[in-house]
């Protein structure tokens, strides 16, 4: 089963939950991959700081769409 369907399970549902999860799962690959270069350890940390930017958007999307959801209850 696709490792991005597993995780948009428990999420929001929401197009920019996805597209972040997207874009997550794909700087993942890119850093497995990169990891096998050789004096590639410089572009590997600039991918996991996109990738920890990336997480905190995720994170502030969470909180916005789980308060709308509480506030309309």
């Amino acid at each position: 089963m696709d490792e991005l369907f597993l995780r948009m399970e428990s999420e929001a549902g929401t197009k920019e939950c996805y597209a972040l999860l997207k874009a997550k799962v794909n700087i993942e690959e890119a850093i497995k991959l990169i990891a096998k270069l050789k004096h590639a350890e410089h572009i590997k940390q600039q991918l996991l700081a996109v990738h920890n930017q990336l997480e905190g958007m995720h994170e502030l999307t969470r909180r916005v769409v789980q308060s709308n959801a509480e506030s309309s209850i």
